[in-house]
């Protein structure tokens, strides 16, 4: 499945770049994330509970970044098992233009399911995957507007 899309952010490239990789940005932003724990500049560990349809599972994974086009972008592979629920894997492509101020982040990214996940059907999981992308990109832009509210 892919999925992509964009968003503006009030802050310059930087900011929004260490934000991007910063896990306590990351864990409030992350739908469903219970734990997020940076093993190394490029490694994450993390816990994430989801329900996909009528499936309800507790996923536990590897992210590892590249970010060698750090700031304008940076990329991430990713992939998790959900015990009897099944499992995913993937990789997203970010790239951060500034303009005038503002950062627009661009994403594409690929992923794949099996398991119980993979049966519930093609439309159900991408449809589920592209509204955690666009609630992780919400509350990514909402830390933000909060914090320039309270500068």
């Amino acid at each position: 499945m892919d999925l992509s899309g964009r968003v503006a952010i009030d802050a310059s490239r930087d900011i929004v770049y260490a934000a991007l990789i910063n896990p306590e940005v990351l864990r409030k932003c992350i739908p469903g994330c219970e734990e997020l724990v940076k093993h190394s500049e490029t490694s994450y560990e993390a816990k994430v509970a989801l329900k996909i349809g009528p499936v309800k599972a507790r996923f536990g994974g590897q992210v590892q970044l590249d970010v060698s086009g750090a700031p304008e972008s940076v990329s991430l592979e990713g992939e998790g098992s959900g015990g009897a629920a099944g499992f995913a894997k993937g990789g997203a492509d970010v790239v951060l233009e500034e303009s005038n101020g503002q950062t627009t982040l661009t994403y594409s990214a690929k992923a794949s399911v099996g398991g119980k996940i993979a049966q519930l059907g093609s439309r159900l999981v991408q449809s589920t995957a592209k509204k955690l992308a666009d609630q992780f990109f919400k509350e990514f832009s909402r830390v933000f507007d909060e914090k320039q509210a309270n500068a």
